[in-house]
């Protein structure tokens, strides 16, 4: 069975939803995807290293260059805009999104490594 289903719960916008503590023990399975806008991605709660920063009225258009075959894990401040961005994806057809509960305020709130390089690295 994969794991990141069992760590996650189906959302009815044909979407997975999956906590800070599960998505950062498999962030290798995942494309990483912040829709933040460029000064929260870099700002005080920083990012999940290895993130591509893709703002959230940019992803339809970025979208279509992304490997539909891996799983996408969708972050911003607090859920709300990665929610959104799944919806959006799962109209386009991808199958394998997954956002991120609570958002990088939980992420941080659990201490979990942050990066504030602006090209996404550590």
């Amino acid at each position: 069975m994969n794991p990141l289903l069992a760590l996650s719960n189906a959302h009815p916008g044909g979407f997975r939803e999956i906590p800070p503590e599960g998505a950062s023990a498999h962030l290798g399975a995942f494309q990483l995807v912040d829709v933040r806008e460029p000064e929260e991605f870099v700002g005080p709660l920083g990012h999940v290293a290895g993130s591509a920063l893709v703002p959230l009225g940019q992803v339809l258009d970025a979208a279509s260059s992304w490997d539909r075959s891996r799983p996408i894990l969708l972050i911003c401040r607090s859920g709300a805009r990665s929610g959104r961005a799944c919806e959006v994806l799962a109209r386009m057809g991808f199958s394998q999104m997954y956002n991120l509960i609570g958002g990088m305020l939980v992420w941080n709130e659990l201490n979990l490594p942050v990066s504030r390089d602006p090209s996404g690295a550590p």
